[in-house]
């Protein structure tokens, strides 16, 4: 079977609210003038990405990618890389250019939002192998798995991502509209009792607010949700916001967006290769990854190490190499 060199672009025009419709001839042009060979397809519904990763290199075995959208974007590229059995997942590598409204991926390794800067960082080819998340979840009482690369919430988290999702299907989005639906969904959510196992061990049996469990550090536009998350240890992060008032949740919403909310005495972290979490019934937590909503509890996390080529600026290769 043929190979090729060139680049995979795949666009998510509804990215950024419609900003990655309006951006990409410009990034194209771009793409051009630094001399970039590459075959660009555009996204038509959600989860397209998915099965254009997976086709493209399957049948024109594309090596080198480039996700031109926001975190689901990314999110959807990872599992189309996933899914496809042609290469190891370490033989492709993915490049990103940030045009989403949360880019909380990017935010992690300093990504710059100038297209013309995170092009010639894509030219550069330097790469870093990160871990990726595998999660089982029920919907619609089918089983069904996903791959992550940054974080997955749930619980509140979770809500306010559907409920976010739900704005952006109507054009309306980036972070006021998560804000308004952090303040908003309070009035909804209902604490939901969980037990939680880390490596078979359980590790909590109580009421949960929300909780966080990653790769990356931020999600939301920007909160360090996962404070201490090192993106190659092999290693989950957890944070876990057990039952709290909604007073508690307003006066600290500040300190989420620079982890020191860890420190509540109501606040719990963890970390482990493998997490179960299950609800009491009738009550389920909804799920979400990279900021996309998809199911319901029970829940199975599982790490995947050092199994995705990524693209990242030198700046964030030298932290890494010192553990951040």
């Amino acid at each position: 079977m043929k190979t090729t060199d060139k680049w995979l672009v795949i666009v998510n025009p509804t990215a950024g609210v419609g900003k990655a419709a309006k951006d990409w001839p410009g990034i194209e042009q771009l793409l051009i003038n630094e001399g970039f060979d590459f075959k660009a397809v555009v996204t038509k519904h959600p989860f397209h990405a998915i099965s254009l990763a997976r086709d493209l290199v399957r049948q024109h075995g594309y090596q080198k990618i480039i996700a031109v959208g926001g975190d689901g974007t990314l999110n959807e590229v990872v599992n189309g890389i996933f899914q496809q059995n042609r290469f190891p997942t370490t033989d492709i590598m993915l490049g990103m250019i940030t045009v989403g409204t949360g880019n909380d991926w990017g935010r992690m390794y300093e990504f710059p939002k100038k297209y013309k800067k995170a092009i010639r960082i894509l030219k550069n080819e330097r790469t870093f192998l990160q871990d990726v998340g595998k999660v089982k979840y029920r919907y619609d009482s089918e089983d069904k798995s996903r791959y992550f690369i940054n974080m997955a919430g749930m619980g509140y988290d979770a809500l306010v991502a559907k409920k976010t999702n739900l704005m952006k299907a109507r054009g309306k989005g980036g972070t006021l509209a998560y804000l308004y639906n952090l303040v908003t969904g309070l009035f909804q959510y209902k604490n939901t009792h969980l037990h939680i196992k880390v490596d078979n061990k359980e590790v909590l049996n109580d009421k949960v607010f929300s909780l966080s469990i990653g790769i990356c550090k931020y999600n939301g536009g920007g909160m360090m949700q996962l404070p201490k998350a090192i993106p190659d240890d092999g290693l989950f992060d957890i944070t876990v916001i057990r039952k709290t008032s909604k007073f508690r949740v307003v006066k600290n919403i500040k300190n989420l967006y620079d982890g020191s909310f860890i420190k509540l005495p109501e606040v719990s972290v963890f970390t482990g290769k493998q997490i179960t979490i299950t609800s009491i019934p009738p009550h389920s937590i909804y799920l979400e990854t990279d900021g996309e909503s998809l199911g319901n509890s029970p829940l199975d996390f599982e790490i995947v190490p050092k199994a995705v080529k990524l693209i990242i600026r030198k700046k964030a290769l030298k932290k890494l190499a010192q553990n951040l």
